[in-house]
């Protein structure tokens, strides 16, 4: 009972930390700086790291079945940089005839009709401006930012994914 109390004591007074002394109780706790400032991320790493002193870390077997699953999954934090894509990954934009005129409010949308094509991990994916939405894999979409997440599996901002952030950038 003696050390559940004293974890649940440690874990309040982190609670109570402000970032910076998360960041000193990190160099504490796993003997290295930490590289975020984040305090919430800095509070759950500290919490964890006390309680697998406290009650014992993963057993030997479970870290091999953690590395054998991370192994099999394409998890990317953050997406790559625009500036660090291949010129074959950057996306085209292809417009009918007479596209200059703009029906949308949003100086960065295309015409209805433009095809929107993007190479994204080894693959070409095309998507078609409708008056309404975007049309994605024989779907509609309200938003770009909506096919952009159902490409990759995470939050992107549909314009930047599909290079149409910039309203003054003129297209060949």
């Amino acid at each position: 009972m003696g050390k559940t109390t004293n974890i649940r004591t440690r874990l309040a007074a982190l609670n109570k930390m402000t970032a910076t002394q998360l960041r000193e109780e990190y160099s504490e706790l796993f003997g290295e700086e930490s590289r975020s400032g984040n305090r919430q991320w800095l509070y759950r790493r500290c919490a964890w790291r006390l309680q697998a002193l406290a009650e014992g870390d993963l057993s030997e077997r479970a870290r091999a079945r953690a590395r054998e699953l991370a192994r099999d999954v394409d998890i990317r934090v953050r997406p790559p940089a625009m500036s660090t894509l291949r010129a074959s990954e950057l996306p085209t934009v292809t417009r009918p005839a007479g596209s200059n005129l703009k029906c949308s409010g949003d100086a960065r949308l295309p015409m209805p009709g433009t095809r929107l094509i993007r190479k994204y991990k080894g693959r070409t994916f095309e998507v078609e401006v409708l008056d309404g939405g975007f049309v994605y894999d024989g779907e509609v979409y309200q938003s770009l930012s909506a096919v952009a997440a159902a490409i990759t599996g995470g939050h992107w901002n549909g314009f930047l994914f599909f290079g149409l952030n910039d309203p003054r950038k003129e297209d060949e």
